[in-house]
Order: structure tokens, then sequence, then C-alpha cells
């Protein structure tokens, strides 16, 4: 009988969260430097993360996502760390390029759709104006830019269409290698409590692996706007081969954890599943992400 799978724990450690909403959350480049080594300490496998800055151009928001990245692989060079999309404006995912020229980028992002994001008005139904979108030009210039640069898409799929586009791509051989699939469930509270995409529930998990099929494709369960560590999908997760997606950035609970607090919990649900946690090194390894490790 062979051992089970090492299960990869990201952490995404701050997105838009303030400190108003948690006081934990860490912003700038030391805070998330010293939060991404704790998190990796206590057993995440991926760190994910958002810059403090916008309205600057593509060079400088990598330059500001290097100030955090060159301390975290200095003590961890192993240490799988990536960005989010270029806030611009413009609106991009062009930052990957000077991220790869540094030799330390092994993991980039690709949304490969759109999604109405807000939260709830006073009368209880969706308000605001946010659409995130993404198109299908754009959408093949993130995996194009993947596919060039060797980096491993991580893919977040906020609804159903996400992931037909992703296997789209996978039917047509064009998928990038070194993909992780990232099943988005809405917990529909607090920060993006706006309904969107499946609730978090086993028949909306089959859904989403009936669409993977055979594809073998590594994916992780996250919920946005709920506790996924305190959530029957976490188990389930572990228990159908699946990975993990916590942190700050999307936790909606009745708390104020630390993103160490959430890696710790989700740990916790791996041991009780019967599943290690993975390395960095081991995490690259299942993903199979196209560059090694940075010679720094």
């Amino acid at each position: 009988m062979s051992a089970p799978q090492p299960v990869i724990i990201e952490a995404a450690i701050n997105g838009m969260t303030s400190r108003d909403r948690n006081a934990h959350v860490p912003i700038t480049p030391e805070e998330v430097a010293t939060d991404a080594l704790a998190a990796i300490e206590a057993g995440a496998s991926i760190i994910h993360h958002h810059i403090d800055l916008t309205g600057v151009d593509e060079a400088a928001a990598a330059a500001r996502y290097l100030e955090a990245w060159r301390p975290v692989l200095a003590a961890r060079p192993d240490a799988l760390i990536y960005p989010t999309i270029h806030v611009g404006p413009p609106r991009s995912y062009e930052h990957h390029i000077p991220l790869a020229a540094s030799g330390l980028a092994r993991i980039g992002i690709v949304d490969p759709g759109s999604v109405n994001l807000g939260g709830r008005g006073p009368d209880g139904v969706p308000a605001g104006g946010i659409v995130y979108d993404n198109s299908f030009d754009t959408i093949a210039r993130a995996f194009d830019l993947c596919s060039q640069l060797g980096l491993g898409p991580s893919m977040a799929i906020y609804e159903p269409g996400f992931l037909r586009t992703v296997m789209a791509w996978w039917e047509a051989g064009r998928l990038p290698a070194g993909g992780l699939v990232k099943l988005y469930f809405s917990g529909g509270s607090g920060y993006m409590g706006a309904p969107f995409g499946l609730p978090p529930t086993e028949a909306a998990l089959a859904a989403y692996l009936e669409i993977l099929g055979r594809s073998g494709l590594p994916w992780a369960a996250s919920l946005v706007g709920g506790d996924l560590g305190a959530s029957p999908m976490a188990g389930l997760a572990v228990e159908r081969g699946g990975h993990l997606h916590v942190g700050i950035e999307f936790y909606g609970g009745d708390r104020q954890p630390t993103n160490v607090e959430l890696v710790t919990e989700a740990v916790k649900v791996c041991a009780d599943g019967g599943r290690p946690v993975a390395t960095p090194d081991e995490a690259a390894a299942i993903l199979s992400l196209p560059r090694g490790r940075p010679n720094l």
C-alpha cells in the first residue's frame, strides 16, 4: 500500500484585508516576510500575498514584491511565494516578467474568468459595483506568460465556468506545467460576502471534481468569507485527495486569527485525515513546477 500524498497548504496571508478587520494582517514587506516565514514553519507549503502599493507600474510592483521575497528566500531557499495580479492601472499579468527575471519566482497567478464581487447591503441583497473581469484574451496572455517564463499557474476558480476554461486549455494540451487549481467555495459572510460560485457542500465539491474528470490536475479547497479549518469542506478535501487554501485573506469567521493559527488548524485537519503535510520542496514536486530552487 503506497503512502498517502502529502497535503499542500497554501497560506494567502493578506489580500485586501484591513487592520480594522484583522489586527494581525501583514501589510509592509517586512511584515509579509516575517509572517510568511512563520507560516512556513507552521506547515504552509506555499505563500500568496498582495503588496501595499497601488497605481504603480509593473516594474515598481515587482520590486515591492521582491522586498518581501528576498528575506524569505534567504532564510528558506525552498520557499514558494507568489503574487496576486497587477492591480495597475491597468490591471494585468505583466509583472510576472520582472518577477521571473529576478530568478526568485516559481509560481504565477491566473484568474481564468470573470465574476461580480461585493458585500451585502443593509437589506441583505448583494451590493456593489465591482466586476472582476478577465476576458479570454487576458486569460490567454496570463497562461502564455506562465508557459514562456516557466511559472506554474495558480488558478483561482470563483465559478464553475472558470474551471471549464482551465479544462479547455488542458484538453487542447496548452495548459502550462506546474498548475494548482484552487476551488473557491463561497461562505457568504464578511469580506467578499455576496454570494458567488458554489456553496461549501459535498455536492458542490463533487460537481467540481466531475469537471476536473480524469485530468489529474492538483486541486485545493478554499472558503471565501468563512473558516475552512472549521468547515467539513477541509476534511472532505483531504479525504478526496485535495489540498487546502487558508489564510487571513479570505477568512470570514467570528475571530481575528493569525495566519500561523489558520495554518496550524489546517495541519491538524491533515493529521486527522491521515495525510502528512507537504514541505515546500514536496509541494514543488507534487505540482511539477518547471523552475527549481533559485540560485541565491
